[in-house]
């Protein structure tokens, strides 16, 4: 069996996520698509907010290494807040730190990156409450991170912003047996990141909060 088309950082943060639960482009839409089709539950719906029916409202709503993407952030949570049930939950990822947006950030087209505390003000001005951040990705994550930076600054992309957004989640992305690979490459270093979840040394960082009222 296949493992998830994961990078490292991905499986880094994927340690959090597991532990909290214990818009996509058309490429990446379908490769979901197909993975759901693999499990034999569980329905896709491609594109922003304005995709899902009105009256649709979950338990939880999970954005990994997308609000940096988004322009307007703010308004990004409070529609996402929209369709959480009175007390259900936001889970998020960002790039940690705004005094290192570089070349890799540029490339992928992020607008900003993210400090805790500001983070976690954004959070609760936007109608969330209990908001917890954690770290994710010491130490491996700043090594891949300089590696994409150094990727990012030979390369000589020719997409838009837009462009650059959409194929973000796709880059490196494993497959077939080199997924199984990454999964059991990326394992000591899930390990060893745990005892920095509450420290600021991560290279990621990862976010819950409830939504208020």
């Amino acid at each position: 069996m296949d493992a998830p088309p994961f990078t490292l950082n991905a499986w880094l943060r994927y340690d959090l996520i597991e532990r909290t639960l214990a818009g996509l482009d058309g490429i990446s839409c379908e490769a979901a698509k197909d993975v759901l089709g693999r499990l034999g539950s569980g329905e896709m719906v491609c594109g922003d907010v304005s995709a899902l029916p009105a009256d649709a409202v979950f338990n939880a709503v999970c954005a990994f290494e997308v609000l940096e993407h988004i322009e307007d952030d703010a308004a990004a949570l409070r529609s996402w807040r929209e369709r959480l049930r009175p007390g259900g939950r936001l889970l998020m990822s960002v790039p940690l730190y705004q005094r290192r947006y570089a070349a890799a950030d540029r490339f992928v087209g992020h607008f900003r990156r993210y400090d805790p505390e500001p983070l976690g003000e954004l959070l609760r001005e936007t109608g969330y409450a209990d908001v917890r951040l954690q770290t994710f990705g010491f130490p491996l994550g700043h090594v891949l991170e300089k590696s994409r930076n150094l990727l990012a600054r030979v390369a000589k992309p020719d997409e838009s912003q837009e462009e650059r957004t959409g194929a973000s989640g796709r880059r490196f992305q494993p497959s077939g047996r080199a997924g199984l690979a990454m999964q059991a490459l990326s394992a000591p270093f899930r390990y060893a990141q745990r005892p920095f979840y509450d420290t600021r040394l991560g290279a990621g960082l990862f976010a819950v909060a409830r939504r208020k009222g």
